[in-house]
């Protein structure tokens, strides 16, 4: 193959990912029938207003509702309206769209039928401050989080315990209505209580368990939201509890269903792929570097497959920022493969945030080739450098690698794959 050729076969590959997960296609499967009451339709996240969109296209009867999305992420609706919010960092437009849900969902019946569309960014999106906290709390909180290193399990557990609206509280306040979920997973392990911090599902973490993240990470947070978290006021609602009872939650679409949908385009230009894992996580320097590792001794030894072949993993890496730059777990996973392979032949990569946005920039990841290195070293870049300041954006940015989809209007996380070949080939 030539270089573009292996290239444009990743990008083809990532294309096929988020294909996959787009909610025209996993949704109308999932709809019931219309109920004898009402039909509300509330929801969160990056991909709420394309499911929002999709559901209206496959149903028979009448609809009324709310569902927040991210800024430009908006599709055109006639009966569910679509409000924009901040992302990843919380507004007081996200404020403003869960209160509205709120009071649409107040004085239901047993004979009404919630649907909630929930997807990957509703955390921020859905912002409710629990009581005695302020939206520049959540606010502090959130940027606070988004920089420390924790897992998304862990950035959720704490949102949980600061909410008024996330931890099951928002089925809680749809009972007695029937209430089905739809979720398209952004998260490793594909939990409920952790897509959109679980606004419609029980959880079973405590603020004990919050708090003790927030020391774990040494985060300094607002007097008021410790304070909450120490006193337990803010516990989620737990299992048992029974306005939770009888509640449908499904998950439509979640990584591995794209991760197989570009297994089967590499299967289609005769290259062999492994899904090493849907649920990778860790700092995203440190995944580099492993799977460098594995490159190379595929490569070098064809073990433990035989080159060429592609390597696919989804899930959600980390970036600890210590640097001023701008993080991105995709490009830094990508910058930190390239140093570790240090220019080794036949391997090239692409990494890529399936929304469409790594971190904060609207860059949804990068290319690396053989000669990435080289050209940076042409151009007067120092990678290693790039590394340390976490800039991988501004690195590929320089280099003319970033990969820029616009807003995908789905979200099934990371996706990362790796072409190796014999550095012979």
């Amino acid at each position: 193959m030539k270089t573009l050729d292996r290239t444009a076969l990743l990008r083809r590959m990532f294309d096929a990912a988020i294909a996959a997960a787009q909610p025209a296609l996993c949704l109308p499967a999932h709809l019931p029938s219309p109920p004898k009451g009402r039909t509300i339709v509330i929801g969160a996240g990056k991909a709420s207003a394309a499911m929002a969109r999709a559901l209206e296209d496959h149903w028979s009867g009448p609809l009324e509702g709310i569902v927040v999305t991210r800024y430009g992420y908006q599709l055109p609706c006639s009966q569910i309206e679509i409000v924009q919010a901040a992302h990843p960092v919380p507004d007081a437009a996200g404020l403003n769209a869960a209160t509205r849900i709120l009071d649409l969902v107040n004085d239901l019946t047993a004979d009404d039928l919630v649907i909630v569309l929930i997807s990957g960014g509703g955390s921020a999106l859905l912002v409710s401050p629990a009581p005695g906290l302020t939206l520049e709390d959540k606010q502090a909180v959130n940027a606070a989080l988004l920089k420390c290193g924790a897992t998304i399990s862990e950035m959720n557990c704490v949102r949980r315990h600061l909410s008024g609206i996330k931890g099951g509280r928002l089925a809680a306040a749809c009972h007695p209505a029937r209430l089905l979920t739809l979720l398209i997973s952004d998260v490793p392990g594909d939990r409920p209580m952790d897509i959109a911090s679980g606004p419609t599902v029980a959880d079973a973490s405590t603020c004990a368990d919050a708090l003790a993240i927030i020391q774990r990470y040494r985060i300094d947070i607002p007097l008021a939201a410790r304070t909450l978290l120490e006193s337990g006021a803010g516990e989620s609602v737990k299992p048992g509890d029974p306005r939770l009872s009888g509640i449908d939650t499904r998950i439509i679409a979640a990584p591995q269903g794209s991760l197989e949908a570009a297994a089967q385009i590499a299967r289609d230009s005769g290259v062999t792929p492994y899904i090493l894992s849907d649920s990778l996580e860790g700092e995203a320097r440190d995944i580099g570097k492993a799977h460098a590792g594995i490159a190379r001794q595929i490569a070098l030894r064809d073990q433990p497959f035989r080159a060429p072949c592609v390597l696919l993993s989804g899930g959600e890496t980390t970036v600890t920022v210590r640097g001023t730059g701008r993080g991105g777990r995709n490009v830094e996973f990508l910058l930190s493969l390239a140093l570790s392979l240090d220019g080794l032949a036949g391997v090239y990569a692409i990494a890529g945030d399936t929304d469409g946005v790594d971190g904060v920039e609207e860059i949804a990841g990068a290319v690396i080739t053989p000669d990435t290195l080289q050209r940076a070293w042409a151009q007067g870049i120092r990678a290693r450098a790039s590394l340390d300041g976490n800039d991988a954006h501004g690195f590929f940015q320089a280099l003319g690698d970033s990969v820029v989809t616009g807003p995908t209007l789905t979200n099934v996380n990371d996706f990362r794959a790796i072409y190796i070949d014999r550095p012979d080939a």
